[in-house]
């Protein structure tokens, strides 16, 4: 639940649109929202639309008489728990960081004594602009925290990053928001992998591993409480997606690297999921057994998803892989190190329970040396590991 206020200026872009959604989503989870629609967004949205929606007044206009008498743009400035602009558009962020209040939105935002969250959306180029990034690093230089925009086709016809995150990202950015979550990561992408891959032999049969995709679940919470946008591409497991991260179920070792190719650009990768090597031209009937015969089957070795990432001309600027052993743990770490061209190799002896378990020990190997670290619930590894990661990122 979220019992809380909200203030939410929407900007002027055809993403106005999901603010309605927005809103709707808000107000499922107990959240008190007050809507403020500037000039450009109500030629995209009506204010009758938003005060249905929201069950509330919805304000349009600094000199409205009767409100500035009670000075409303301060009140309204500061009753709410978190101002939220959706959309934030190239012009309206332009003004935020320049400190401009030609109107009751930005009068507002330089009123306000509440966090700040903006979520851009704009044509591509306008969003790669240097002044845009330059307004964006002083938005977030002056505190107020800035999603990354989703990547895709836009209204224009062009495709790229710019699209307004999807609506439920939105809505776990605020919870994470009001919760007093830390922005040490905000505005990076994060994409982790997560759990096994099982790779089919015939309907009813496959390949797999005991990866049960806990320790990836976990950094995906951990880096997500910093502020960071996650894409958490998930093998074959049975849990609950962590709030604020976008998850992508995938089966097979070349479903994953496919929806990690999708996912790029990202600042950062950590390759934690237990992928099939191998995998087989899967039978379109189930395999009888033979009576005193036996089977075999022709391997064909899978994609390097982590190898591959560090030789693409897309290659994150952190790049991280998992190395599960049962024996020689920080020699074998060290030569895959070497051999995929990562930055960072977490190594960890799967020889006991920690496939499943809840605790894990981990070494992290880097061309510097090796950090061991006691054994730790995962969830407790996960937030240490955030931490080393957001201090590299920083």
């Amino acid at each position: 639940m979220i019992d809380k206020r909200i203030l939410l200026i929407v900007g002027g872009g055809i993403a106005a649109y999901k603010a309605c959604e927005l809103v709707r989503l808000l107000r499922k989870a107990g959240a008190t929202v007050t809507c403020v629609l500037t000039d450009g967004g109500a030629h995209f949205v009506t204010a009758m639309s938003l005060a249905a929606l929201s069950e509330n007044k919805v304000y349009t206009d600094l000199f409205d008489l009767k409100d500035e008498a009670e000075m409303g743009h301060i009140q309204l400035s500061r009753a709410a728990d978190l101002v939220v602009v959706c959309p934030a558009t190239a012009d309206l962020m332009a003004k935020m960081a320049a400190g401009i209040a030609d109107d009751l939105a930005t009068t507002l935002l330089l009123a306000t004594d509440k966090p700040v969250l903006a979520v851009p959306a704009m044509n591509v180029r306008m969003w790669q602009h240097l002044a845009t990034h330059r307004n964006v690093a002083q938005l977030r230089a002056d505190g107020m925290t800035v999603m990354e925009p989703d990547e895709g086709p836009m209204a224009c016809g062009e495709y790229g990053p710019g699209r307004l995150p999807e609506v439920e990202a939105i809505a776990a950015a605020i919870r994470n928001a009001l919760a007093g979550g830390s922005s040490r990561l905000a505005g990076r992408h994060i994409i982790i992998t997560a759990g096994p891959t099982h790779e089919p032999i015939d309907p009813v049969r496959y390949i797999a591993n005991r990866s049960s995709g806990k320790q990836g679940f976990a950094i995906a919470t951990a880096l997500a409480a910093l502020g960071a946008r996650i894409t958490l591409v998930a093998g074959p497991v049975s849990l609950e997606t962590p709030s604020g991260v976008a998850r992508i179920d995938v089966e097979t070792a070349r479903d994953m690297a496919d929806a990690v190719e999708a996912a790029l650009p990202a600042d950062c990768a950590i390759m934690v999921a237990a992928v099939a090597d191998w995998r087989t031209e899967p039978a379109s009937n189930k395999i009888k057994k033979q009576a005193g015969g036996s089977s075999t089957l022709s391997l064909i070795e899978n994609p390097d998803i982590l190898a591959d990432l560090a030789r693409s001309d897309r290659r994150p600027r952190l790049l991280i892989g998992f190395a599960a052993e049962t024996e020689k743990v920080v020699d074998h770490a060290f030569a895959k190190l070497k051999k995929k061209g990562c930055d960072w190799i977490i190594a960890n002896d799967v020889s006991g329970d920690v496939m499943g378990g809840s605790a894990n020990s981990v070494q992290i190997i880097t061309a510097g040396g090796v950090e061991s670290w006691e054994r730790l619930p995962k969830d407790d590894v996960a937030k240490r590991l955030a931490e080393r990661i957001a201090d590299a990122l920083a």
